[in-house]
């Protein structure tokens, strides 16, 4: 009797430890995101500009493997949950500001930082938003731009002008309005499409295979050029069907 309540005294306490502890797999995926973004930032101070904007598509990557991997392995926590937050704000918030503010804002003096301040306060903004609404939102769409998308158009439109030579000055006031313009996107009530309703575990024609074979092509083709038009015409998207649907209903 003695010997198998120590067993189970041996148990509780082993299952108290664990609940300490965390799961290292979807928080390492997270890290790699954290740091990605970190490096963006620090690329960027040494105008290694493209280097940057690698980065933090990079970190988009990450940040969509984390997710997937914890609901794979049964390793979803709410420390990972606020730990993915605060990565996605340095990565997808702060970075892509910085970027583009050391690229080309800084010209512009007080106007400059104050696009990059609305940028990163609209990140989160978004992100304090998303996670109060966890519950009740529509998993099919998003409300505002996500973070991640914005950061793609800033980072991608750093990328498309050193890869194309334009100068940073020739490109600081496109460079503030689609900053600040992404940042109002995020705490805007636009809805836009999450994609989570396709289903990834299902067959798929083998054409589809092909599609998607074509798809890698043409990104690899012109890899800035191709993202920044995926993600500005997903930025676009919300709008007009905002804007679409207002018509429908006026037109009732």
């Amino acid at each position: 009797m003695d010997a198998h309540k120590q067993d189970v005294v041996d148990l509780e306490a082993h299952a108290h430890k664990r609940s300490k502890g965390i799961y290292l797999l979807p928080n390492l995926f997270t890290t790699a995101a954290l740091f990605s973004g970190f490096y963006a930032v620090l690329a960027a101070m040494n105008h290694q500009f493209e280097k940057a904007a690698i980065a933090i598509f990079i970190a988009m990557i990450l940040d969509g493997l984390d997710g997937r991997v914890a609901r794979l392995t049964n390793t979803q926590t709410a420390f990972g949950a606020e730990y993915d937050s605060l990565s996605d704000m340095v990565a997808f918030g702060l970075a892509p500001a910085l970027v583009m503010y050391e690229w080309a804002l800084h010209s512009l003096g007080k106007p400059g930082w104050l696009a990059a301040f609305i940028y990163t306060a609209g990140a989160a903004l978004r992100l304090a938003r998303f996670n109060s609404k966890l519950d009740v939102a529509d998993s099919n769409y998003f409300q505002g731009l996500p973070s991640p998308s914005a950061a793609a158009i800033v980072a991608a439109s750093v990328w498309v002008a050193v890869d194309k030579g334009i100068t940073a000055p020739q490109m600081a006031i496109i460079g503030g309005i689609i900053t600040g313009v992404c940042g109002l996107l995020m705490v805007s009530n636009i809805r836009y499409n999450s994609f989570k309703h396709i289903d990834l575990k299902g067959k798929v024609p083998f054409v589809a295979l092909v599609g998607i074979a074509l798809v890698f092509a043409i990104i690899l083709m012109e890899p800035p050029l191709i993202l920044f038009l995926v993600f500005a015409i997903y930025a676009l998207s919300g709008p007009v069907a905002t804007a679409r649907a207002v018509l429908r209903k006026c037109g009732k």
